[in-house]
């Protein structure tokens, strides 16, 4: 089960600074935190050096263990912001097992008023901050912060990346032994850059050899403050009698690292079109985006409201991780938009309908932590909601309901983004290194790197036309607000879902229609969605008048959802078909071979499709997943996550099958 995260436990000295009470041991120094931060983290990597050196559209990666209170971020964010050209980009990934809370944030960092500016952002976006990786978006894009949520030697092996320099920065090795290991150190060198650099306070004996044996040449150099020594030290390449680590599967590895001009087409206004687009803008990429209709978020995205609805699992699934990662990173850009209008964190009540319902929270209410979700009484969830209701069941606090084409435009609207609406692309060819996008007359716009993100309209390309999308049409009901449905205060669910009025209408749906190709709604799915309606509340129904109403009149909209056979989102680089068989055909006789043989990708060719019902929560990560790829970051996702997102894994499943028929 997942372990349940606590924020971390303080207690506050005298002068105000924090104190740990699980390790005993201070965040920062009495003396100095900020000095002893720049000499021995910013200092000994050589920071100032290697930002201004930097390429208008380089990188630099950062990696840290114990992120703490922040402050060895913030001062090498303000560092990069002094020294860094203008394009350059720093991608900063901590690990922390007990986060400090909200409030506790902002009372640490208000001790340090030269880094306010860097830490009024910080704290904007520091939501939703919960077990797993969390990723934060920060100056414009041009800082991104990547948080491992939980224990380091858990999130560590599933980071996927390089780090050019390592900030050891746990509480001392004697009062917290567990972040000095070998195992972990061992983790470092694995993800460390060629040439990567290490400094850390401390310059315990035991610590300095570790680290030597793991690769890193360290030497003891002068300290700070009360520190009279500490280490820093350099990557040497990971030690020759040390088994190493085994390498990633080719067929789940990273095509090689785009180097052409940074130039995309996404075809795709919805969610994950527009969160694609706008996730390559942010690192400096042209992105031509190419929408058949007359507008951004004309199908699945544009429904009047579309709920952040978290439907986890108890055990970890890489589904429930990737919606814990993405509920956090939509509810942080959900910060941009205009509340009450574009979005609204009204929380989100799912009833308790059954008794298996009943038993599946249980669990979750065990297994998460309370901030994210806790359990309601029926008294309780009346008096949250605002209705009656004929039971209790789960709050997520964190949720509420979000207007997607707001997001969509949002996302779109970024400076380096065109989009083209009007353009129906129908054939995709590969011509000089370049994707164009024909209509079937003519060349709509071409470019090295191509992201398909119109749903199930993806199939119609060659390179797609194998992966096993399904459409599910789905309806919504919209429903005048009257003087007593206004007590509504959360989105209610139970099979299906009632939000609070926006701009005087309740959005209540959806329908799960497998069959209907048609869509035109109907007055039976209407009438449909009054009876889910009758199951949430019956309160709600007078205060709607909803017995009174004539399905035949009632106003709506219908979209094709589109799914996957596992219900995970298909993200990632596409290969070729029947090369990618070829090359792996010998999964066919023993599945657990691995052919030394690379993938056969198709060159700057991407998708990102399949979100079901959870786009709002899926797509937006999925957009951040791609960016990572295509410009060799960290992933937003821990790899096994990535993984089973993977559009490779349908071709992989069909090759073992093969072996189990034959």
């Amino acid at each position: 089960m997942t372990p349940v995260q606590h924020h971390a436990q303080l207690d506050w000295d005298d002068q105000g600074r924090p104190r740990s009470r699980v390790f005993d041991d201070v965040y920062f120094s009495d003396q100095s935190g900020l000095e002893e931060t720049r000499y021995v983290f910013l200092e000994q990597n050589n920071l100032a050096e290697r930002f201004a050196a930097l390429p208008d559209d380089g990188r630099l990666v950062i990696g840290e263990t114990g992120f703490g209170t922040g402050l060895n971020f913030l001062c090498a964010w303000q560092l990069f912001e002094q020294c860094a050209p203008a394009g350059a980009r720093l991608h900063f990934v901590s690990v922390e097992k007990f986060p400090l809370s909200p409030p506790d944030l902002r009372r640490a960092l208000d001790l340090w008023p030269p880094l306010k500016l860097q830490a009024d952002q910080l704290l904007a976006q520091y939501v939703a901050i919960h077990q797993g990786f969390q990723r934060l978006t920060l100056a414009g894009g041009r800082v991104t912060l990547t948080l491992l949520i939980g224990d380091a030697l858990e999130q560590l092996p599933q980071l996927d990346a390089q780090i050019d320099a390592w900030f050891l920065d746990g509480f001392a090795p004697a009062k917290n032994p567990e972040m000095w290991t070998a195992e972990l150190f061992a983790e470092l060198a694995r993800l460390a850059a060629p040439g990567a650099t290490l400094s850390t306070f401390t310059s315990t004996g035991w610590v300095r050899r570790l680290l030597n044996a793991a690769g890193f040449k360290m030497k003891r150099t002068q300290g700070i403050g009360h520190k009279w020594e500490i280490l820093r030290g350099v990557f040497l390449g990971w030690p020759q009698l040390t088994p190493a680590p085994p390498p990633v599967k080719p067929w789940y590895a990273r095509p090689a690292a785009h180097s052409g001009e940074r130039r995309a087409l996404v075809i795709g206004g919805g969610l994950a079109g527009c969160a694609s687009a706008a996730s390559l803008a942010a690192r400096g990429w042209q992105v031509t985006l190419l929408e058949r209709h007359a507008g951004l978020a004309e199908e699945a995205s544009g429904n009047p409201q579309g709920v952040l609805y978290l439907k986890l699992s108890a055990h970890g699934t890489a589904l429930s991780q990737m919606i814990l990662s993405g509920f956090g990173y939509t509810r942080r850009l959900l910060e941009h938009l205009q509340r009450g209008v574009d979005w609204d964190g009204c929380g989100v009540l799912q009833l308790a309908f059954s008794d298996k319902e009943a038993e599946r929270q249980a669990q979750l209410a065990e297994a998460f932590a309370e901030d994210l979700l806790h359990a309601l009484d029926q008294p309780q969830a009346e008096a949250r909601s605002g209705i009656g209701l004929a039971c209790g069941g789960l709050f997520y606090p964190q949720g509420g309901w979000v207007h997607p084409p707001a997001l969509c435009r949002w996302q779109a609207s970024a400076p380096k983004v065109e989009v083209q609406t009007h353009h129906e692309v129908l054939k995709l060819r590969r011509v000089d290194g370049q994707w164009q996008a024909w209509d079937g007359e003519r060349c709509l716009a071409s470019a090295p790197v191509v992201i398909l993100a119109s749903a199930a309209e993806i199939k119609r390309f060659d390179a797609a036309a194998e992966l096993p999308l399904k459409r599910i049409r789905g309806q919504i009901t919209r429903l005048s607000q009257t003087t007593h449905s206004q007590a509504l205060r959360t989105v209610v669910c139970a099979e299906g879902y009632v939000a609070p009025a926006r701009l005087g209408e309740h959005t209540l749906g959806a329908s799960f229609d497998f069959k209907n190709d048609d869509l035109t709604p109907t007055a039976a799915e209407h009438a449909g969605n009054l009876q889910m309606l009758e199951q949430i509340s019956t309160d709600l129904v007078e205060r709607l008048n909803a017995s009174t109403l004539d399905p035949e009149h009632l106003q709506g909209r219908a979209a094709f959802r589109c799914t996957s056979p596992d219900y995970l989102p298909i993200v990632g680089p596409l290969a070729e078909s029947p090369a990618f068989t070829q090359a792996y055909s010998a999964l066919n006789k023993d599945a657990r071979q691995v052919p030394d043989c690379p993938c056969p990708w198709l060159d700057g060719l991407y998708i990102n499709s399949g979100h079901g019902s959870r786009g709002l929560i899926t797509a937006p990560l999925s957009g951040e997943l791609i960016a990572a790829w295509l410009d060799n970051e960290p992933l937003p996702l821990p790899r096994s996550v990535a993984e089973a997102c993977h559009p490779n894994r349908f071709a992989l499943r069909a090759l073992v099958r093969g072996k189990a028929q034959g």
